[in-house]
């Protein structure tokens, strides 16, 4: 529609959610109020903010066309997430001008319901949803919206799944067998050794074996296949960080960057990203999520490889993301809110996510049409590709969400400024995260 197309400024489409501030606590929804149009009979007016990649909003606003269509009574204006949005948001919901409807994930989203600025979801999805809708997301995934104490901030918005990208030109080249679901981190490691070179006699390092990045969850997943956590399961104010098979599994990563130098660091490949890196062939595998499928696909000059996550010296697990789809406390509107989180959680909009970037779907009755789309869209490059090892950890029942401590906000803090140090720029021995516990739960203790 012409209206969400407008070409209006950040704080001008913000403004126009005409949000009070929010109490401190989670609010509980009351569904099925009846929608309240202005006085002048005008529809109802959101702000939906989503992300701010090329191909995200063309896609969003031909989408909410339709929603207009259907929901002639609301107007939906869509905004690109700003810069440093994690932070900026926060402002704006302490301002009490965030928009209505939002997108969150990992770390942050879980902060924002921690502080109070998410609305409860659970009397809406109670009275909507019903149990085939909830049993077609990833139980794990559903999961990790909900608070400690049984708040609903958020519901999914596609299923990014962590797996192993490899480069199958040079597997060849060096004679090294393909990884599979057989592989641990012993396989991992000989391979990332073999794959290891310096290509022009420089006597320095072209290519590297393998690289991840360096966020909470990318850590906490070889933590976990370590036997290990973060947060304690049964006390969000506990830190595990230290526990021996946690240390053990950071280890590990340490050893590989700056011991061995057979895992890039971000140093090593000009603070690229890790997929292109890969795209680059700086590494001949990558951890990496689905959502980097499209990308390297298009990039990628050679044949391309994925396989399960290796498992782990305890157990096998994978990632699953925690991207939701979330309401402002603060709103005015907040039934017609949710009639717009509909919308966004419906296999039509997750159909024109899969389709637009391949991103891969929440609901697992979709799957198969995420997989028809890529095999459409490159049928050579993804004819012999294990498409499959994306869902494997969803299928098998293996897939981690992220770990939250109490008070995410500091433990995020403490922890960013640790692994900069440790896996970034190799200047702090292991030994540090024992220290970043203590601030980790003193910190815990200061939010009781």
């Amino acid at each position: 529609m012409e209206e969400s197309k407008s070409p209006l400024s950040r704080r001008e489409f913000l403004q126009l959610a005409g949000a009070s501030a929010v109490s401190a606590a989670l609010v509980a929804c009351s569904p099925r109020k009846s929608a309240t149009l202005p006085k002048d009979g005008s529809p109802v007016q959101l702000v939906y903010q989503d992300w701010s990649t090329d191909w995200f909003q063309p896609m969003a606003q031909q989408m909410l066309e339709e929603f207009h269509a259907t929901h002639p009574h609301i107007r939906v204006f869509f905004t690109p997430d700003p810069e440093n949005m994690a932070e900026q948001m926060l402002s704006d919901m302490q301002a009490g001008t965030a928009p209505d409807v939002f997108q969150g994930c990992c770390a942050h989203f879980p902060t924002w319901a921690q502080k109070g600025y998410t609305l409860n979801l659970g009397g809406y999805v109670n009275a909507d949803l019903d149990q085939a809708t909830i049993d077609d997301w990833n139980p794990a995934q559903y999961q990790a919206f909900f608070t400690r104490d049984g708040q609903q901030y958020g519901l999914p918005k596609y299923h990014g799944a962590l797996a192993l990208y490899y480069n199958k030109d040079l597997f060849d080249a060096y004679a090294i067998d393909y990884p599979d679901e057989t592989w641990n981190h012993d396989d991992y490691l000989a391979a990332m050794q073999a794959l290891t070179h310096d290509l022009n006699g420089d006597g320095q390092t072209d290519l590297w074996g393998s690289m991840l990045d360096i966020s909470w969850d990318r850590l906490q997943i070889h933590v976990n296949g370590w036997g290990g956590h973060f947060v304690n399961p049964d006390d969000p104010a506990d830190c595990l960080m230290n526990e021996p098979e946690s240390m053990a599994a950071l280890e590990w990563l340490r050893a590989r960057m700056w011991d061995d130098k057979v895992m890039a660091t971000n140093l090593d490949v000009h603070n690229v990203s890790t997929r292109q890196a890969f795209i680059n062939q700086q590494v001949a595998m990558v951890e990496d999520g689905s959502w980097a499928l499209k990308d390297i696909l298009l990039g990628a000059t050679f044949r391309v490889g994925v396989a399960p996550f290796p498992s782990g010296p305890d157990r096998k697990v994978t990632l699953a993301t925690t991207d939701g789809f979330g309401i402002y406390a603060g709103t005015k509107h907040p039934d017609e809110a949710w009639e717009l989180v509909k919308f966004l959680i419906s296999k039509d909009y997750g159909r024109a996510m899969a389709r637009a970037n391949f991103l891969q779907p929440a609901r697992a009755s979709l799957v198969n049409d995420w997989v028809g789309y890529i095999r459409e869209e490159f049928p050579e490059k993804a004819k012999d590709m294990n498409i499959a090892a994306f869902a494997d950890g969803h299928i098998n029942d293996y897939s981690v969400t992220s770990e939250i401590f109490a008070n995410m906000a500091e433990a995020t803090r403490f922890t960013s400024a640790a692994w900069e140090q440790i896996f970034t720029l190799g200047q702090s021995p292991i030994e540090q995260i024992q220290n970043v516990c203590l601030q980790i739960e003193a910190a815990q203790q200061e939010k009781e």
